[in-house]
């Protein structure tokens, strides 16, 4: 089991090798696995990238962001361009189903609302605007149509956990009430808590998932 002083040099080694991250602007904290990031970058997409690295540490069991978004002039945007932007973004993106995302834009944070069919659809019309410039942070508000029974998505996740992580599936536990889907149990590293993830989202249906799986220390 690594200590604390080793998963904060992995995490600070980890961020100097993604090259989306300005690493020098950030700052790492490890206490009890919980790994927290703080200080700034430049863009929305360069704090998820600087998450997304930190995540990817074996050992690590959550991460804390405490991350600011501090826009160089150059990407500042008024909030009616970075809106227009946005839709245009949704617009020319084949994932996202014409007309059923609806934007709203304060102070370079977008707010998307609305209803789709699938999950993916959901994720594709974040991504479409999370890469655009100007952008801080995004709410996303969009909701998924419910389609198939509570056992039938059951059912449809556990096969997909059997399909994809193999013997880390029986140590993980679903549950489904509605179109909410929660997760529990105990996995050995980040990767396999963030396949059970997708799988579950990957699920005709699913409206919310809980997370309530732990990674072993």
């Amino acid at each position: 089991m690594k200590t604390d002083r080793q998963l904060q040099q992995d995490v600070i080694d980890e961020l100097k090798w993604e090259p989306s991250v300005e690493a020098t602007t950030i700052g790492v904290e490890v206490k009890g696995g919980i790994v927290t990031l703080a200080g700034h970058v430049e863009s929305y997409i360069q704090k998820l990238a600087a998450e997304r690295a930190a995540q990817r540490i074996s050992g690590v069991r959550g991460v804390a962001m405490e991350i600011d978004i501090a826009l160089p002039g150059s990407s500042k945007r008024k909030d009616a361009d970075l809106a227009q932007r946005a839709r245009s973004a949704l617009e020319w993106n084949a994932s996202v189903p014409q007309d059923a995302v609806k934007i709203s834009v304060q102070d370079g944070w977008v707010k998307l609302s609305g209803e789709v069919d699938w999950t993916y659809q959901r994720l594709a019309a974040e991504t479409a605007v999370f890469n655009l410039i100007g952008v801080v942070g995004v709410n996303d508000d969009i909701t998924i149509k419910p389609q198939i029974a509570p056992r039938d998505v059951k059912t449809k996740i556990e096969a997909a956990l059997q399909r994809h992580a193999h013997q880390e599936s029986k140590s993980i536990h679903v549950g489904v009430a509605g179109g909410s889907v929660t997760l529990s149990g105990v996995v050995e590293s980040w990767a396999e808590r963030d396949a059970a993830h997708t799988a579950a989202w990957a699920a005709p249906g699913v409206k919310n998932v809980i997370d309530n799986i732990r990674v072993a220390a």
